[in-house]
């Protein structure tokens, strides 16, 4: 297989390659061959960290690679759960945008001939029906172009009316029925391409397609734990920030960052998860976080990302996630009795005497 349509699965000519190899799903799950594996980690990668990009690229060939996608999307449907397909649509288009970006930049370097792999703008921009849309500038660097101008028509129908007032075409200069855009307008326009392409089907009841019952029931582990990544979040009138009485699990996730102990994504996710949950915005994160471990940089990404103006808000994983991966520890009595750390908090709380409820907000301004 193409090792293009690996790196860019929504193509046309991936869909219909993987169409052409005549591969079945069903057996593809049946056997639990690799390219199952790697659609979880899609999954899980889109998120936990807003990217569908393998972990270790190494470790998939072209075709798991590319096999993986309609897995993913499958997987995705499954799960019907409120924010999912948000988030994998636009993790896939995000990661789109780094490919395309990267591609470009070796492109520029003069580096093309040695990665096969890689497209060019030509060919993405004919890709989304934009091929007579955009066009360069002329400059003196003809092969780096830093300005580009898009037909109005294409530019209305990507440019999305949440991005700002800079995106309004009042605001922009026009000439001849054309915008002009930076270069990285552009590959934000084209991420939404992207982005459309992806959630365009999305979710589709699976167990009405041939053999659906199959491949649903053989990837119920994998849903399941996919799943558990988006628990239903437990609504508590949480309105203090009692470290203290932080749940055991989230204790030792802040004492591991003040130690200097490197957090893996999913324990980062969940600890910043939880936080967001009990009400703390980011700048009480990050300074939650002084003299951490923790980046200022990664903290304030996944707030923004935990709080998507879209709605997909996600909440803390529950109990049963934290324990699939090795971070439900130190337990006590009060653990036995929950299934959610924002349970666990919520009845903390409401059990503590007057002196233990100091928000440590006041003391840390």
């Amino acid at each position: 297989m193409d090792p293009v349509h690996a790196r860019y699965p929504y193509f046309a000519a991936a869909r219909e390659a993987v169409e052409e190899a005549g591969v079945a799903l069903a057996d593809l799950v049946a056997e639990d061959a690799p390219a199952v594996e790697r659609a979880t980690e899609r999954v899980e990668r889109a998120l936990l960290e807003g990217t569908t990009a393998a972990d270790d690229p190494r470790a998939w060939d072209p075709r798991d690679e590319l096999l993986s996608y309609p897995i993913a999307r499958i997987l995705v449907s499954l799960m019907d759960a409120g924010g999912a397909v948000e988030k994998y649509a636009k993790a896939e288009a995000a990661t789109a945008r780094d490919r395309l970006a990267a591609d470009l930049a070796a492109d520029d370097e003069g580096l093309r001939s040695t990665e096969s792999a890689r497209v060019d703008l030509p060919a993405f921009l004919a890709e989304f029906d934009l091929a007579d849309a955009v066009r360069a500038e002329p400059e003196e660097r003809a092969r780096e172009p830093r300005w580009f101008r898009i037909d109005v028509p294409d530019y209305l129908r990507l440019a999305d009316s949440d991005w700002g007032d800079e995106w309004r075409l009042v605001g922009r200069e026009l000439a001849g029925g054309e915008v002009r855009i930076e270069r990285e307008e552009l590959y934000r326009l084209l991420r939404r391409a992207v982005y459309r392409r992806v959630v365009d089907g999305l979710p589709f009841a699976v167990r009405d397609a041939p053999g659906g019952d199959t491949i649903a029931d053989g990837l119920a582990d994998e849903v399941d734990d996919l799943r558990g990544l988006l628990s239903v979040r437990e609504e508590y009138a949480v309105d203090t920030v009692v470290p203290a009485l932080f749940p055991p699990c989230m204790k030792e996730l802040l004492a591991r960052a003040q130690r200097g102990g490197d957090l893996p994504p999913h324990s980062r996710f969940a600890f910043t998860a939880f936080l967001v949950g009990i009400g703390m915005d980011t700048d009480e994160i990050v300074r939650l976080a002084r003299d951490t471990s923790l980046d200022e940089e990664t903290i304030r990404y996944q707030t923004e990302y935990l709080r998507d103006s879209d709605g997909a808000q996600y909440p803390a994983p529950s109990c049963a996630t934290m324990d699939a991966y090795g971070d439900c520890v130190n337990k006590d009595d009060r653990c036995e009795t929950v299934s959610h750390p924002m349970t666990y908090y919520g009845s903390a709380l409401a059990d503590a005497d007057e002196d233990e409820l100091r928000d440590w907000r006041e003391t840390s301004a």
